[in-house]
């Protein structure tokens, strides 16, 4: 049998549900965490996630501790929707893919795995992409580490951004 080691999703298997702090709240004010946001905003900012699905999965999540989409104010709105946006294009720049799945889990039982603090996902696409390593072994293959992605991205952010 071969084995595919990938010791970085050892955290996240092993994780306490009961872990204290936000992990976005708290990735906004320690290295480890300043260290994944690809783009900060005024009212939100754009984060790699940690445990990505794809290389370059990115969330785009409210700098306010806030659970649901009604809770948020009309400029949070928009700029998580002007976030999205950019990341969109930010994707397509930096890895062309076919397809970006968008989307957000609100609650546990529609798949939130950080329930109090909302957040949109994207997760660049291409066909052919599935594999067997997700449904038979249940870990994920990524052709990139988290830094290298965050590397590659931060300058294209900053350049579709205009800064």
């Amino acid at each position: 049998m071969d084995r595919i080691w990938s010791p970085w999703r050892h955290a996240y298997v092993t994780r306490a549900d009961d872990a204290p702090g936000c992990v976005f709240c708290i990735a906004c004010t320690i290295g480890d965490g300043r260290d994944l946001i690809v783009h900060d905003g005024a009212l939100a900012y754009v984060i790699l996630n940690k445990f990505p699905y794809n290389a370059g999965h990115l969330m785009v999540v409210p700098r306010r501790h806030v659970a649901h989409l009604a809770a948020l104010e009309d400029a949070e709105l928009s700029e998580m929707a002007k976030l999205t946006q950019l990341s969109e294009r930010v994707l397509t720049e930096a890895y062309s893919p076919q397809g970006i799945n968008v989307g957000m889990n609100l609650g546990r039982p529609a798949g939130a795995g950080i329930v109090d603090h909302l957040h949109i996902h994207l997760v660049p696409r291409w066909n052919g992409d599935t594999n067997f390593m997700t449904v038979v072994g249940e870990v994920r293959v990524l052709p990139e580490e988290l830094p290298a992605t965050a590397h590659k991205l931060r300058p294209i952010f900053s350049k579709l951004a205009g800064l």
